[in-house]
C-alpha cells in the first residue's frame, strides 16, 4: 500500500537516487524491496540521521510493487515521517540539487540528490505554541 494512503498525505520530495555497489562499501544483499526504511543524511551533516523514508517510483512515475526489489537507481519520493522535523528542519533544508545519502545506521548505502519538491510546505507540521 503506498505510503500516500497510509501516511494521509502527498511525499515531500523526490530524489534521484543511486545505490553504492558492494564494491563501494554499499549494500552486499543487493537493492533494497520497496518501502524500505532506511534513514536520510544530508550530504553537509552525514553523521545527522532523519528519518525520512523513500518510496521507490519507476520511469514513468508508478510505484515500484510492494514486495519487489528496487533498480539500483532510479527515482524515489521521499516522506519525512517526523512533522516538527518537517516543520523545523527540512523545509528550510530541501530544495532542487541538495545532495544526501540513504543510511543504514552509519552506513551510507545511496547517495541522492533533490530533483523536486513537492508537498514538503503543505503536508502537515507541527506548529510551535499549538
Amino acid at each position: 500500500m503506498s505510503y500516500e494512503k497510509t501516511r494521509g498525505h502527498p511525499p515531500d520530495f523526490e530524489v534521484h537516487y543511486r545505490f553504492f555497489t558492494p564494491e563501494e562499501g554499499g549494500r552486499y544483499s543487493g537493492p533494497p524491496w520497496q518501502h524500505y526504511r532506511g534513514d536520510w543524511a544530508y550530504a553537509e551533516t552525514p553523521k545527522e540521521l532523519y528519518m525520512i523514508h523513500p518510496e521507490f517510483i519507476d520511469e514513468d512515475g508508478a510505484l515500484v510493487a510492494d514486495g519487489q526489489p528496487v533498480p539500483w537507481e532510479g527515482r524515489a519520493t521521499m516522506w519525512a515521517l517526523i512533522p516538527e522535523r518537517r516543520a523545523e528542519i527540512h523545509r528550510a533544508r530541501i530544495q532542487v540539487g541538495v545532495k544526501g545519502f540513504f543510511m543504514e545506521g552509519n552506513k551510507k548505502v545511496a547517495e541522492a540528490t533533490v530533483t523536486r519538491v513537492l508537498n514538503l510546505h503543505n503536508n502537515p507540521s507541527f506548529t510551535v505554541g499549538k
